[in-house]
């Protein structure tokens, strides 16, 4: 395994549009959508309340020109480009929470971030083929998103690449505030103030677009990739718990952004995990640069 970070190397002239999108986005937006996001609504112990983020995430959808459909059986909220004659890029987020838990950083920040996307992909004067998922059930083995996969592998819709959105919410600069799970062959820093990637050998690629829009639009924002290599996310089955895994499995690109989870959120999967506990100067970098990633040529 390897870990490559953002760096002034990597840095690229910035273009105007790309800024355009990126300032189309504020820390108030996400602060008040993850406030609203945030309350229990798991999809069997809170039934109404998982629909009713269902249909609020759709309705936000279609107030920027999206054409909305809840898919599957679980309601996975998918807006897809109108025009499917070119290879789309995914940016997918799931909606639902553990059982009686807020779920603001899992997973309120990372509809939050997607929504931030959509939002700048409507203002920009040539509007990118992009598409905007968020899937139910993740908490439940991913039944979202496999369910979603196999849907994919079945219609006509080619994908270039896609962006799993996992905790992307919570940040500190206290050192000791970072681990790395057991037996993961990588070092990074102690201070929890980074984004991290994750990308299989499949999706190298798109890893190294991420870290070369950080480079070039979001100086100083601390962004780590790691890569794994040889398939060794087989051995790691930590590396394989969120919505990227049946991507890997169908062998498209897809990369995980994330702020690690319990490997620095003391909030994971219990009630404590509201929206007062959030970084939203650090949301707020998660969501430009995601939108320099998806409207970068």
């Amino acid at each position: 395994m390897l870990t490559k970070q953002a760096s002034r190397a990597l840095a690229k002239k910035p273009l105007p549009q790309i800024s355009q999108g990126m300032a189309s986005v504020a820390e108030q937006d996400l602060r008040g959508w993850v406030e609203r996001l945030a309350v229990p609504r798991h999809f069997e112990l809170e039934q109404e309340e998982n629909k009713n983020t269902a249909l609020w995430i759709a309705a936000q959808l279609q107030g920027w020109r999206c054409q909305v459909e809840l898919q599957g059986p679980w309601w996975n909220v998918v807006a897809l480009p109108k025009d499917l004659s070119a290879p789309v890029t995914l940016v997918c987020a799931h909606y639902d929470s553990v059982g009686g838990c807020p779920g603001a950083d899992d997973n309120a920040s990372a509809v939050a971030a997607m929504l931030g996307c959509a939002k700048a992909c409507a203002v920009v004067p040539r509007r990118p083929e992009v598409g905007f998922i968020s899937f139910n059930r993740e908490e439940d083995g991913m039944l979202g998103s496999q369910d979603f996969v196999r849907w994919l592998a079945s219609s006509s819709v080619e994908v270039n690449c896609v962006h799993v959105l996992e905790m992307v919410g919570y940040a500190t600069d206290e050192p000791g505030s970072q681990r790395v799970p057991r037996g993961l062959p990588v070092s990074v820093s102690d201070k929890g103030n980074f984004l991290a990637l994750l990308a299989n050998r499949g999706s190298h690629r798109v890893l190294d677009t991420v870290l070369t829009r950080a480079s070039t639009y979001l100086p100083g924002f601390p962004v780590v990739g790691l890569r794994v290599t040889a398939g060794l996310e087989k051995f790691f089955p930590v590396l394989l718990r969120s919505d990227h895994a049946p991507f890997w499995q169908r062998r498209i690109p897809a990369t995980m952004w994330t702020d690690t989870s319990e490997f620095r959120n003391p909030f994971y999967h219990q009630p404590g995990d509201k929206p007062q506990t959030l970084n939203f100067k650090f949301l707020l970098s998660v969501t430009q640069l995601l939108i320099a990633s998806v409207l970068s040529p």
